[in-house]
């Protein structure tokens, strides 16, 4: 795809210069098959052709490696392709927290829009592909498709609603309620991509999944050999069957 001129704003090599690791974008917006989670779905033909103006370049990481990391200069935020991606902070012990996982349709970065450097720390879990979007360009869309600017809004929003869901999980709920909360918000999001809501493979490891709900390692294998036991849930290793997800949705108003 040959890069079009955007004008009134900086020129594409020095912002491109911010954002390591960056190679040609080759597939546009508009036949990608993650369209609908990453775009508003009212998009016109020449709306599109401006979002992909700024969608121009991809980046490859892999698995291991960082997106970005805590203090970094804020550049551009990230639309996810392929593989998923693990959100962490280093607490004042130096511990690790994680406090999100990010599959594919999702966007990465947004915690630096306000101050000008990410807050936190992107880790791929497994080789990963995005979409870099630069901000400087995605702001002079936002001014340009008013719907765009609308969807990013809404995007924060989500991000705020999810936030208050995460102090709500380690707040109130039992372990057990914990760990069915987190089953059952991926099968939702892998129905929402047109995957399995009942079969998946789990990307993070167990450790990860404890510090992200609040529960230490031991916690986290005992309860999913309950819910195996009690025939809610099929495991091996990483590979989760979810038998009865009416039962898990019991274990959260028990």
């Amino acid at each position: 795809m040959q890069t079009a001129t955007i004008t009134r704003i900086e020129p594409r090599t020095a912002i491109l210069s911010t954002i390591p690791q960056l190679r040609k974008f080759e597939v546009t917006c508009s036949s990608c098959n993650l369209r609908e989670m990453c775009l508003p779905m009212d998009l016109d033909a020449e709306a599109m052709r401006r979002v992909e103006q700024v969608v121009y370049a991809r980046r490859r990481v892999r698995r291991g490696d960082s997106l970005f990391n805590a203090g970094d200069e804020f550049s551009a935020v990230y639309a996810i392709r392929s593989g998923f991606l693990k959100m962490t902070v280093i607490n004042d012990d130096g511990r690790e927290q994680v406090t999100g996982f990010n599959m594919p349709g999702e966007l990465l970065g947004l915690d630096g829009i306000g101050t000008g450097r990410y807050h936190g720390n992107a880790v791929a879990l497994e080789d990963a592909e995005l979409c870099v979007l630069p901000f400087s360009l995605l702001e002079e869309l936002g001014r340009e498709v008013p719907t765009m600017q609308r969807h990013l809004h809404g995007v924060l929003s989500r991000e705020i609603v999810r936030d208050h869901g995460v102090m709500m999980l380690l707040g109130s709920m039992r372990a057990e309620e914990r760990l069915a909360t987190f089953l059952l918000n991926l099968s939702k999001r892998f129905t929402r991509r047109g995957y399995s809501p009942s079969d998946f493979h789990l990307r993070m490891t167990r450790e990860e999944i404890g510090s992200y709900l609040g529960l230490k390692l031991e916690t986290v294998s005992r309860l999913f050999s309950r819910f195996q036991e009690d025939g809610l849930i099929e495991v091996q290793q990483k590979h989760v069957r979810i038998v009865d997800i009416a039962g898990l949705e019991a274990v959260m108003g028990d």
